[in-house]
């Protein structure tokens, strides 16, 4: 199984989303806080190309955003990528 992160912020709507739907499905998931981490903010935002949070990965592909795997939920294709334990070149996304 693929280890899940989940980079985002304590109050964003949409971080509560993403780890509401993350445990709803009991998937695992790794939890980092970016509220007071200026230095990791700014890399995430890079490494992602995208300014908002939450960023989520799976292994290492970049997922997007709560939109993004609220997408891959309904679409059926979640579990399946979680499952596989896909590993793809860093850049890589869905």
């Amino acid at each position: 199984m693929s280890q899940v992160v989940l980079y985002g912020t304590r109050f964003c709507p949409f971080c509560t989303a993403a780890r509401r739907l993350l445990t709803a499905k009991g998937i695992n998931y790794q939890d980092i806080a970016l509220d007071t981490d200026p230095k990791l903010r700014a890399e995430i935002m890079e490494k992602s190309s995208r300014n908002t949070v939450p960023q989520i990965w799976v292994g290492d592909v970049h997922v997007g955003g709560y939109t993004d795997l609220l997408e891959l939920d309904v679409q059926g294709t979640l579990d399946s990528l979680i499952n596989a334990g896909v590993e793809m070149p860093p850049g890589d996304s869905i």
